[in-house]
Formats: structure tokens, C-alpha cells, sequence
């Protein structure tokens, strides 16, 4: 079976690039998963990008420019998705 994996973004208008909330594997991704839900946040499952943030970023970080793309797209998936449920 699989580790479970798990990163947080988030990104705020006029900043530069989302910034890594936080990110772990196994019961630490859980945790974030848990944390996620419990606050109403919309989780997405896309174990390549959060390994790729899990190995490229700490916390408190932008994220790299090559995931730029990938976390725009999950980014608008989101945004869409919240625009919905209103």
C-alpha cells in the first residue's frame, strides 16, 4: 500500500505565487487532509504535485516556478468548484 501524501497551498491575489501551507506523508498527511476538511477547505488529490511540493518547498516557501501550472489548475478547479456551492 501506498503512503499517503499530502500538501497545502494557498494563494492570495496579487502575491507572487501560492505559498506551501504546510506538507508530509502518512500520518502528517492525514493530519493536513483532516485539518482541511474540518475548515471547509475543498481537498483535491493529485499525489504528483503534492510529492513534487513535499520534495521542492518548506512551509512558508512560494512554491517553485515548474509547479506554477499544475497548482494554477488545481487552483481553478477549487475556485470554480467553491463558486459552485455559494
Amino acid at each position: 500500500m501506498k503512503r499517503k501524501i499530502a500538501s497545502a497551498i494557498k494563494y492570495v491575489s496579487g502575491d507572487p505565487a501560492p505559498v506551501l501551507l504546510a506538507s508530509g506523508k502518512g500520518r502528517e498527511a492525514e493530519r493536513i487532509i483532516a485539518v482541511a476538511e474540518e475548515a471547509g477547505i475543498t481537498v483535491i488529490e493529485d499525489a504528483a504535485l503534492a510529492s513534487l511540493l513535499d520534495t521542492s518547498a518548506k512551509p512558508g516557501d512560494y512554491i517553485p516556478v515548474w509547479c506554477w501550472e499544475t497548482a494554477a489548475k488545481v487552483l481553478a478547479f477549487v475556485m470554480k468548484a467553491e463558486r459552485r456551492e455559494r
